[in-house]
């Protein structure tokens, strides 16, 4: 009687051949069973494109402004106390660095998360606005929308 474990002639398989036939096995099952449980989810296109170039540009400001704020900080801080050696130098230029290095990181953060949500509740307005039945004001209704929540948050 044949089995996983014996070949056509009735001789035992080596474990790699018996492993090799079922993880095909396995693997030619579960093809055939994903094709029927895919789950699908459709997301229009702006609501990708619009967060993610807002996050892009955010990231690009909130690193050139968390940078300079960082140096300007770092300057403040040691004004009163300027190395005096070579090696003083050295560090206090590396220090200087890593400060402005993280403080951009940290700008590209805000700023990203900030314009990633802007641009998200902008998207999500006007999608709202389409399925209200306003498709002909949505641009100008998420536009002054968005100008509300944020002048609401910014005072």
């Amino acid at each position: 009687m044949l089995n996983d474990y014996m070949d056509m002639y009735g001789h035992e398989r080596p474990r790699w051949a018996r492993m090799r036939h079922v993880i095909k096995h396995n693997l030619c099952r579960t093809m055939e069973t994903d094709k029927d449980n895919v789950v699908r989810v459709n997301v229009p296109r702006r609501m990708v494109l619009v967060p993610g170039t807002a996050f892009i540009i955010g990231s690009a400001i909130g690193i050139m402004r968390g940078g300079r704020d960082a140096s300007l900080r770092f300057l403040a801080e040691n004004a009163h106390r300027p190395p005096r050696t070579v090696e003083g130098w050295y560090f206090y230029k590396k220090t200087k660095n890593y400060r402005v290095m993280w403080g951009g990181l940290k700008g590209a953060g805000v700023e990203a998360t900030r314009l990633s949500l802007i641009g998200a509740g902008y998207v999500g307005l006007e999608m709202g606005m389409e399925r209200m039945g306003w498709g002909d004001v949505k641009e100008v209704g998420a536009g002054a929308g968005i100008a509300g929540v944020f002048s609401v948050i910014c005072e």
